[in-house]
C-alpha cells in the first residue's frame, strides 16, 4: 500500500490542501478513496445539521449536498452527467466515450444530475429532523467511495482511452476491499445504535448495502456497454450510492 496514498487520494478526490507533491501521482487513489469519504462526510453532515437546526431541514440538506459539491470541485457530479448521456442514448461503445468526453453536458446529463440532486436533497431534508439523521449523510459518502475503490480490483475491465482507469486498474486487493467494507458497516451500525438502538443500525446497515446494490448496477451496465468502467464512471457510482443509501434511509428510518 503507497504510504502517499491518502494524501493522493485527497489531492484527485477533494478540493482540500495538500501538500504540491502529493498531486504527482493518482496510482494510490482507490485504496484511501473511503478516508477521504469519512473527512468529506463528517464536515457535509456536521454543515447539514447546523443549517437545519439554525434554519429548517430543507436548508440543511440544502447546505449539506452544496459543500460536498464544493469539497469534491463537482468532479463526481460531472462523471454522473457525463455517464448519463453516454449510457443514455443507445449509442455504441465508441460513440459512447466520445460523448462522455466532451466538455459540454446533453439533456440526458443534465436531467440525471437534477434529478438525482433533487433526490439526495429530498431525502436528507426528510431525516434531518430526526434524531441520527445526519449520520445517514456520513455514512453514505463513506460508502459512496468504498464503491468507487471497488473499480481498482484486479481483472476489472477499463474502458478504451480512460486514462484514470488504466492509471488505477489493479491498485486495490480483494482483501484490502472487504477489510474497508467491514470496518465501515461495523462502525456505521455502531454509531446508528448509540442514537437510535438497534432497529436503527439495521436500518442504516440495509441502507448502506442497497447503495452498493445500486452502484454495483450501474458498473456492470457501463461495462457491457462501454466495455468497461472510466473516470466517469466512478464518480456516478459514487453519486448513485449516496442518493439509493438516503431514500432507503428515508423510507425506513
Amino acid at each position: 500500500m503507497r504510504l502517499t496514498g491518502p494524501l493522493e487520494s485527497a489531492a484527485l478526490l477533494t478540493a482540500l490542501p495538500v501538500p504540491a507533491g502529493a498531486a504527482t501521482s493518482t496510482r494510490g487513489v482507490l485504496p484511501w478513496a473511503p478516508l477521504v469519504g469519512l473527512l468529506l462526510g463528517g464536515i457535509a453532515a456536521g454543515v447539514a445539521e447546523a443549517g437545519a437546526r439554525a434554519i429548517s431541514p430543507l436548508t440543511g440538506a440544502v447546505l449539506g449536498v452544496a459543500v460536498l459539491a464544493l469539497l469534491t470541485r463537482g468532479l463526481h457530479l460531472d462523471g454522473l452527467a457525463d455517464t448519463a448521456d453516454g449510457l443514455g442514448p443507445l449509442r455504441g461503445p465508441e460513440r459512447a466515450l466520445q460523448v462522455m468526453r466532451q466538455s459540454d453536458v446533453g439533456p440526458f446529463g443534465v436531467a440525471t444530475l437534477v434529478l438525482t440532486l433533487l433526490l439526495q436533497v429530498a431525502c436528507l431534508a426528510a431525516l434531518l429532523p430526526q434524531d441520527g439523521g445526519w449520520l445517514v449523510l456520513w455514512a453514505a459518502v463513506v460508502v459512496a467511495r468504498l464503491v468507487m475503490t471497488r473499480t481498482g480490483l484486479p481483472g476489472v475491465a477499463v474502458a478504451a482511452g480512460s486514462s484514470l482507469g488504466r492509471t488505477v486498474a489493479g491498485t486495490v486487493s480483494a482483501a484490502w476491499l472487504a477489510s474497508v467494507a467491514v470496518v465501515t458497516l461495523v462502525l456505521a451500525a455502531l454509531a446508528a445504535a448509540a442514537v437510535g438502538g438497534a432497529g436503527r443500525a439495521a436500518v442504516l446497515v440495509g441502507a448502506l448495502v442497497l447503495g452498493v446494490v445500486a452502484a454495483e448496477a450501474l458498473h456492470r451496465r457501463a461495462d457491457r456497454r462501454l466495455g468497461g468502467t472510466t473516470g466517469d464512471v466512478m464518480g456516478a457510482m459514487g453519486e448513485v450510492a449516496t442518493a439509493a443509501t438516503l431514500l432507503a434511509a428515508a423510507a425506513l428510518w
